[in-house]
């Protein structure tokens, strides 16, 4: 089970240098229900998430290289690139930021995830979080794999 708030970015953290981060790519085999691959460095996953906005199941399984490529030729639309930093919050949480390169630069999502409901409820975003987007499906990075076209000044304000 996967619970997880989702906002925009305001302002990026001081010293984002000095964070973990990860290269990921990730395209999508299927939207509805969502059926993801993604290379993250030099790993490989097949994902399967169930419906829903701030709660749903997500399933991770291990792909060879061969193997994700041989599914990302299968996928449809758009391709999503992204570098992910690990921003650590308070009470042991962790902020995912994602700055999102080619045809969605521009873009900045930062994600909390939870242990329970309660705990994604009683959540208060760092100053530096922007909008609230968990419960707008426009910020689902399999709706952004099906976009023709991409303005970040329409999709990021604030």
């Amino acid at each position: 089970m996967e619970i997880e708030r989702k906002f925009l970015v305001k302002t990026l953290p001081e010293h984002l240098s000095q964070y973990q981060s990860h290269a990921i790519e990730q395209a999508y085999l299927c939207t509805e229900p969502v059926v993801r691959v993604r290379r993250q460095d030099d790993t490989y996953y097949l994902t399967y998430k169930g419906s829903g906005l701030m709660i749903r199941e997500e399933y991770n399984l291990p792909l060879t290289k061969d193997a994700y490529a041989h599914l990302l030729e299968k996928a449809d639309g758009n391709v999503l690139t992204k570098r992910r930093y690990l921003v650590p919050l308070s009470d042991g949480l962790k902020a995912e930021l994602d700055i999102f390169e080619g045809k969605f630069e521009g873009l900045m999502l930062v994600e909390v995830e939870f242990s329970d409901e309660k705990a994604a409820q009683t959540f208060h975003a760092p100053e530096w979080f922007g909008k609230e987007v968990t419960f707008s499906n426009a910020f689902h990075n399999s709706v952004l794999s099906a976009l023709d076209t991409w303005d970040a000044g329409t999709y990021c304000s604030f």
